[in-house]
């Protein structure tokens, strides 16, 4: 009997960077693999992105719907509730031996207790890490106690996920797999992008990707309010921006990009970039604008300056390229101007990316074969007390 294996994916970020542990699953043939899709990837508003998933060859197993035409909290947990309840018929269907999730979204916290309800191992990637302005902290560490694997990023993460109580023997230290894609994907000339996007790329430009910030009460729109007013003042530059998530106050940031783009010429917005067009944009432009992960990840590799606004992505592991900003527009103006100077400029160029080499999918299929296979899973979990605490 071959094992199963759902992959759950809610965002286009996440099926990203998920996309090559799918792949080299999906060629053992002891596995049999259901992606399952949920969340922004079924919403016309948000790009119908599993199409991207379905272009890229993977087949799709289930499409379930569970997001509400708002974003407030109480619409949050109302889709969180659907999750629970949608899923439950799921896995209760498919009763697979294991499912990987990805990060620290509130879909993935709601499915991952499903899955422990109904005794399905977890495998978790990327647990460990901090961002504290962002509710993700609490969701991402709830989400490591529900899972017997785990992934991390950096060994400093792994050392955070053994300190959580789990195990030595199941956390592994894989490095991102954001990095593997930008070693391994064969990205567009600036030729390319520029007809993908329909975007004339004849300035330095700008990736810039503004998510809410969801431990500040109504701050996320007064915020990106004040990145804006600095895009403006910019002539000498061009701007790509990539939407928000269907997080709360996530609709609040589209529309102050729409409206922006529709008034200045200098700016494009995208819905999804997808995989390849995104690294694409990053491999050319001349710094990144934000507050998302990627900006974190996956820009270093790039050799290009990073201004990572305000707490959101605050206890993140950072590499030398990234300038951290207060979000207002002086300091964000300050910041600019100092990521475009010839000595961090140079800096950018020489930094080290802190997660990882790009082997990392290799390194992840490597151990769910060794538990799986040689069914080496126990759901009886002792909590590990690290010694000297």
């Amino acid at each position: 009997m071959k094992k199963k294996i759902s992959v759950l994916t809610a965002t286009r970020a996440e099926y990203g960077l998920l996309k090559p542990v799918i792949e080299k699953l999906t060629a053992i043939s002891e596995f049999d693999v259901r992606v399952v899709v949920t969340g922004a990837h079924l919403s016309p508003e948000f790009g119908l992105t599993y199409k991207e998933i379905e272009k890229d060859g993977i087949m799709i197993d289930e499409k379930i719907e569970i997001l509400l035409s708002a974003d407030t909290p109480a619409a949050i947990s109302k889709s969180m509730g659907l999750a629970m309840i949608s899923f439950a018929d799921y896995f209760d269907k498919l009763k697979p031996d294991l499912l990987i999730v990805l990060g620290d979204r509130y879909e993935t916290l709601a499915v991952s207790i499903v899955a422990m309800n109904q005794r399905i191992p977890i495998a978790h990637l990327y647990g460990g890490e901090t961002t504290e302005g962002a509710i993700d902290e609490s969701i991402r560490h709830a989400i490591t106690k529900l899972s017997y694997l785990h992934f991390t990023s950096t060994e400093e993460y792994r050392r955070r996920v053994i300190q959580l109580g789990e195990h030595p023997d199941r956390v592994f230290c894989v490095g991102a797999t954001g990095i593997e894609n930008i070693l391994k994907e064969k990205l567009m000339s600036k030729t390319e992008l520029e007809n993908a996007i329909n975007f004339k790329l004849d300035k330095p430009y700008a990736v810039v990707t503004f998510h809410p910030v969801t431990l500040e009460d109504n701050n996320s729109a007064s915020q990106f309010k004040e990145l804006l007013k600095v895009c403006k003042k910019r002539n000498d530059m061009k701007f790509i921006f990539t939407k928000a998530n269907a997080d709360t106050n996530g609709r609040i940031i589209n529309q102050l990009i729409d409206e922006y783009v529709g008034e200045n010429e200098h700016a494009v917005a995208f819905t999804s970039l997808g995989l390849i067009r995104y690294l694409s944009a990053l491999k050319y432009c001349e710094l990144v604008i934000g507050n998302s992960s990627s900006a974190l990840v996956e820009a270093p590799s790039f050799g290009v300056p990073t201004i990572n606004i305000g707490d959101r992505q605050k206890g993140r592991l950072q590499a030398e390229s990234v300038i951290n900003c207060d979000p207002t527009k002086e300091e964000i103006k300050k910041a600019i101007d100092k990521a475009l100077t010839e000595e961090h400029k140079r800096k950018a160029r020489n930094t080290v990316n802190p997660y990882g080499d790009g082997n990392t999918s290799e390194k992840i299929v490597a151990v769910i074969r060794q538990f799986l296979l040689k069914d080496k899973i126990n759901l009886k979990k002792k909590f590990y007390d690290c010694e000297g605490l």
